[in-house]
């Protein structure tokens, strides 16, 4: 990693026999996010069965619902991130995101069953989570030391993924206990949403104020490596695009998510060819937040070694190889093992790692709007690949879906490896943005 300030390799070292703690507001924040993905996973978990099974939608309907409610979130995460960074609002603006995601699962109990309702409430919850996620990436990045990014991202990531395998086990013990009341279900995630935003407010530290930085505590020595409040930056949210190697970040992030297939077409594609019982498909994102849940911090602390390059391309060859499991002559036990096996790696070596990739790029007072502008280019294009697969499965069938996703996978990797910069950038200077 170069130092913006003096152009060596590296940061300063830890002296020997010292070990980083994870800053408080991290832990901070992947406590409300443990609770939040309870609250949305207990959804997610079920809700592929409710509209395709329950309601009957046909897969280009599942696949038009799912792309909206990820594309919704686009131009959401750009203002977001925006107003986030003006005065350093990101705990204010991130907490609107919480409370309008856990509100938006009143809309799905009072929906009825009616599409037109469904898909309000989808788009509220992926509009929630829009406007939180850039300034929520951004605390991190502010409270984190920049040698350490990977590590706090991967941290926050298992915290969160915590809550991912706790959220669909709850789902499954409702419907359980209430013989598929997917209602019950819904009314609980209200509830633990709404204990989420509270834990945000009670937990996550408000803006710092402008002035010098009080001293650190001594119980917390890593949080001696936080920068005090940036002061505004100039040339408005595209200002991040001046550096061409922030410029390849997100043109990869792209391509990349222009070929990715949502998990719920990966469940729905196992449960079809496992033949499994609905009761047991909420079980199946378990395995893939388990393995990302081991192996998140350790994705994150190679990266900060060996650069975020490495690990993002290689996340997506696993994502890649599982599309090739799928379509393999293969018992349906390796391949239920296998698919979920490569998920959990493709979200550990990619999730986090691309936002510690990307902010090192990003001038101060800039870090919520240029990492939604990553997310946002991310979101969009999944939201084109969520469609495009759901129309080519009902055209023509899941086994065509699922080579053109492959080939598309696969090209987007090869343009990725070409373009995205080899180097990880330490963090800039206020006032200026390196090029890479």
């Amino acid at each position: 990693m170069y130092l913006a300030t003096t152009g060596r390799r590296d940061a300063p070292p830890t002296p020997s026999g010292v070990r980083r703690r994870v800053p408080g507001t991290v832990l901070a924040l992947g406590a409300v996010s443990l609770v939040t993905d309870v609250s949305s996973e207990m959804v997610t978990a079920v809700l592929p069965l409710y509209l395709v099974l329950g309601l009957g939608l046909s897969p280009l309907q599942f696949g038009l619902l799912d792309g909206l409610s990820t594309g919704a979130t686009a131009l959401v995460r750009l203002l977001g991130g925006a107003t986030a960074d003006r005065g350093g609002r990101h705990k204010l603006i991130a907490g609107l995101g919480y409370a309008l995601s856990a509100c938006s699962r009143l809309g799905l109990l009072l929906a009825g069953g009616a599409t037109g309702w469904i898909a309000t409430a989808l788009a509220a919850d992926r509009l929630g989570k829009g406007v939180r996620t850039a300034p929520r990436d951004a605390l991190i990045t502010l409270h984190s030391p920049p040698e350490d990014l990977g590590r706090a991202f991967g941290t926050h990531r298992a915290m969160d993924t915590t809550g991912a395998l706790l959220g669909p086990l709850a789902a499954f013990a409702l419907l359980t206990a209430t013989a598929d009341a997917y209602e019950t279900v819904f009314a609980v995630s209200f509830s633990v949403g709404a204990f989420g935003v509270l834990l945000w407010l009670l937990l996550v530290p408000g803006r710092r104020g402008s002035g010098p930085a009080a001293p650190p505590p001594a119980r917390e020595p890593v949080e001696a490596a936080v920068r005090p409040a940036p002061p505004r930056a100039r040339g408005g949210l595209l200002a991040a695009t001046r550096s061409p190697a922030y410029r390849r970040i997100v043109l990869c992030a792209g391509l990349l998510g222009a070929a990715t297939v949502g998990d719920a077409f990966l469940y729905l594609l196992l449960q079809q060819r496992l033949d499994l019982d609905a009761t047991w498909f909420p079980f199946l994102p378990l395995g893939a937040a388990a393995v990302y849940l081991l192996l998140a911090v350790p994705a994150g602390r190679l990266a900060d070694r060996t650069g975020r390059r490495g690990p993002l391309l290689y996340g997506h060859g696993a994502l890649l190889l599982a599309y090739g499991l799928l379509l393999a002559p293969v018992p349906g036990g390796a391949a239920l093992v296998g698919v979920l096996l490569l998920l959990g790696v493709f979200y550990a070596a990619t999730d986090g790692v691309l936002m510690a990739l990307a902010g090192p790029f990003l001038t101060e007072g800039r870090q919520a709007g240029g990492l939604a502008l990553v997310q946002t280019a991310q979101a969009l294009a999944r939201f084109v690949a969520a469609v495009a697969f759901g129309a080519v499965w009902t055209a023509s069938g899941p086994e065509t879906a699922l080579v053109a996703a492959l080939l598309a996978l696969t090209a987007a990797l090869c343009c990725a490896a070409r373009l995205l910069p080899r180097t990880p950038a330490a963090p800039a200077a206020p006032t200026a943005l390196r090029e890479d």
